[in-house]
């Protein structure tokens, strides 16, 4: 068999070195054809009297990055198949993996990984077969099991061979959290055997073969006891039910897999290593067939690489070469966009009104770099480097030469305009001008640019430097070229772009408003502050509507709100909450966790707690709903409004509407994004749902046109989308 994954070579000694070498890839990762050409390699290995032992390795800068997950996605999709034997299949596929590595633990020739870069996944689980893991130390290198992140278990033997390593308690953390290690701390756990210099890392891996080392698995052998005992005796005996507690408190059970990993391990650990590995792939089948877990794969892992790698960008247009921006006003939001372009290799000129507040801008990058400096993530030598890249001022001279500006002054279209005329006078016709703006639609305030076409809305996430998603909002006249060069400052800076159409707020700020507005109509029905927050919390939603209203500010949504109402004019349609907003800020003086007093209390050195007083605000309700009501509008809320702006094309992809959601707020992973949620229900049962909640609770949840034929002909977004891409 010809390979082109994998090759393979016997040296003198009668050691074969196997080497992952994916052509056309930056990284290694377990698919199709790299499994079944490596495991054909073990197994003439295997029979090769003249070999003596194997060892495994990479010729990538990475050891292996993990199983293709679009190859998952194909496993599981059982086209023409019934639910049974989807599962079959899915349960035969990792059965059989798994005997295969029983063929090599067991062959009495000792395989060795020698371990170069990251191994993550599946690509530890080969590790984890081999009876001898050496690795370079190399601080950068992770190794760990992070499949739990992307609502799958370690299927290839990790759920049984980690616990049986290091113990069940120690294991937890890898599995159940997906928490990767570095060599120095994997060697400490008991992951690993030895970590040596990386020239050395071969040559180690050899000499455990020469001098002897054993073939065979602490497991195969009849003294064999699981490090802290099994779940009936040992320090495990506590660990399960405590776990499964504290596993409910953070998954509420919206996650199957976390419940899936510790099932795994607490029935695998009562019978022998082989038994265990089928009770592995039984769950991964039941994983597998999860909508859940589907949806999971599909948001976070597929579609999340597809706008990485900017998928849908012009293709015509060559990429830019970015070399120096500005960013107007150093704000919060300001200034965490120049810290993140400098961090880049951008130079960067801050400015705002003052010196005092350009400064204080670049001094929030310098307290950022001591803190990574703290935490041994960076260096002074890195921090000098990236200040010397931002110059704080309050003058627009040094635009003259600048690639690109982004705009972050206040949700104000008057000062907008006033600094845009400012910039556009220096900078050079070939610039691009970024808007930051949050709910402004791109093409009115495109009337203030010398150029309509080089304008467009690059809308960040706060924190800047801790969120992943910008969204690239198109105006009007926007053209190709200038959404392309965004999208490459974008990966430049390396935050994930979802592209939109103009519309006010665009699609994250509109749909994300329903959700806090959803709590804010609670409160004004008369409904318990605290069953608001905890349904809210329950729906998998990083943070309840209150508290992130509070996040956001209240003042601020009053004044998008007031800005709203001006804009539309008669169009306006008021809400229930805007009464309760403007009497936070107006009434109470209440504008959220930037003044120490919103929804909740923030006494110092406490922890917050919901206000006494918002039983002002509302008589209560002489009937309080369920959570589970409460839970399904939330969630319905905010996925209609994604359908509708689904509708209208200002988001046109079902994909970015789901990465944008999930990434830009947070909305509940479980679900893979809000268009996966309504296919996950289908939309019929979906739409006869919230026709139920419009007849009680208005017509904002009355369903769009196009989600009623959805319904109508069983179709799905997703299923349309694909639809549309093979026309």
């Amino acid at each position: 068999m010809t390979a082109t994954n994998i090759t393979s070579a016997t040296d003198a000694d009668g050691i074969t070195t196997i080497t992952w070498d994916m052509p056309g890839r930056s990284m290694n990762v377990i698919s199709a054809d790299s499994d079944r050409e490596f495991k054909a390699a073990c197994l003439a290995a295997i029979a090769d009297k003249a070999v003596k032992g194997v060892v495994i390795t990479s010729a990538k800068p990475a050891f292996i990055a993990g199983a293709d997950l679009s190859m998952m996605e194909g496993i599981s999709a059982g086209a023409g198949q019934t639910k049974e034997q989807q599962a079959k299949t899915i349960f035969d596929f990792f059965n059989d993996n798994a005997k295969f590595t029983r063929v090599v633990e067991k062959s009495g020739k000792p395989f060795v990984a020698a371990i170069n870069g990251t191994a993550l996944g599946g690509g530890f689980e080969i590790c984890l077969m081999c009876h001898y893991r050496v690795v370079a130390d190399d601080p950068s290198i992770q190794i760990g099991q992070p499949e739990v992140k992307v609502g799958l278990l370690p299927g290839g033997g990790g759920t049984q061979r980690i616990p049986r390593l290091i113990g069940a308690m120690a294991a937890a953390p890898l599995l159940l959290e997906g928490k990767s290690l570095d060599p120095q701390k994997a060697l400490k756990a008991g992951l690993v055997h030895k970590v040596v210099p990386a020239a050395d890392l071969i040559k180690e891996a050899k000499a455990y073969i020469s001098g002897g080392g054993k073939a065979v698995q602490p497991w195969d052998t009849k003294e064999f006891k699981v490090p802290g005992g099994t779940p009936y005796d040992g320090p495990a005996r506590q660990m399960f039910p405590a776990g499964n507690a504290m596993l409910h408190s953070k998954t509420l059970g919206n996650y199957p897999a976390p419940q899936a990993i510790m099932s795994c391990v607490y029935e695998g650990l009562q019978v022998p290593i082989d038994a265990a590995l089928r009770i592995e792939a039984r769950y991964m089948a039941e994983l597998m067939m999860n909508p859940a877990s589907r949806n999971m794969i599909r948001s976070l892992f597929i579609n999340m690489q597809r706008a990485a790698k900017l998928a849908s960008r012009p293709k015509d247009v060559p990429e830019a070469k970015l070399k120096k921006i500005a960013v107007l006003g150093a704000g919060m939001m300001g200034a965490g966009i120049a810290y993140v372009s400098a961090q880049a290799g951008l130079d960067v000129v801050l400015i705002d009104s003052t010196d005092a507040a350009a400064q204080k801008g670049k001094g929030y990058a310098e307290k950022l770099l001591d803190g990574a400096i703290a935490k041994g993530r960076s260096t002074p030598e890195k921090k000098a480097a990236l200040l010397a890249r931002i110059t704080p001022t309050t003058s627009y001279a040094g635009l003259a030469d600048c690639d690109l500006v982004i705009e972050a002054v206040f949700e104000d279209r008057a000062i907008k305009a006033d600094v845009t005329k400012k910039a556009e006078a220096v900078l050079p016709t070939t610039a691009i001008f970024g808007s930051n703006t949050s709910t402004l639609p791109i093409t009115g305030l495109a009337e203030a640019s010398r150029d309509a076409t080089k304008f467009i809305g690059v809308h960040f996430f706060s924190p800047v430097d801790k969120m992943q998603l910008v969204e690239i909002i198109r105006g009007k006249a926007t053209s190709d070229a200038t959404l392309a060069v965004a999208m490459d400052y974008v990966k430049r800076i390396r935050k994930t772009p979802v592209v939109v159409n103009d519309s006010r707020g665009f699609y994250t700020s509109r749909v994300f408003g329903t959700y806090v507005g959803e709590g804010v109509r609670m409160l004004a029905e008369g409904i318990t502050p605290a069953l608001i927050e905890n349904a809210g919390r329950m729906t998998g939603m990083p943070m309840p509507p209150l508290a992130l209203a509070d996040e956001v500010a209240i003042d601020l949504m009053y004044k998008v709100g007031l800005q709203t109402r001006k804009d539309l004019g008669d169009k306006y349609q008021a809400s229930p909450s805007d009464g309760v907003v403007e009497r936070m800020v107006n009434e109470f003086g209440r504008v959220g966790k930037k003044a120490g007093k919103g929804y909740y209390d923030y006494p110092e050195g406490d922890k917050k707690r919901l206000w006494s007083g918002l039983s002002k605000l509302a008589k209560p309700a002489a009937e309080q709903p369920s959570v589970d009501e409460l839970k399904t509008r939330f969630l319905y809320i905010q996925a209609l409004e994604a359908a509708r702006c689904y509708e209208e094309k200002v988001v046109t992809a079902p994909e970015d509407a789901d990465i944008g959601a999930i990434l830009g707020w947070g909305f509940a992973p479980w679900s893979g994004g809000p268009l996966s949620l309504i296919d996950t229900v289908g939309a019929a049962e979906f739409v006869r749902h919230c026709d139920l909640l419009a007849q009680r609770l208005g017509p904002r949840f009355s369903p769009p046109a196009s989600l009623r034929a959805m319904a109508k002909s069983g179709g799905r977004f997703y299923d349309a989308a694909a639809g549309a891409k093979a026309a």
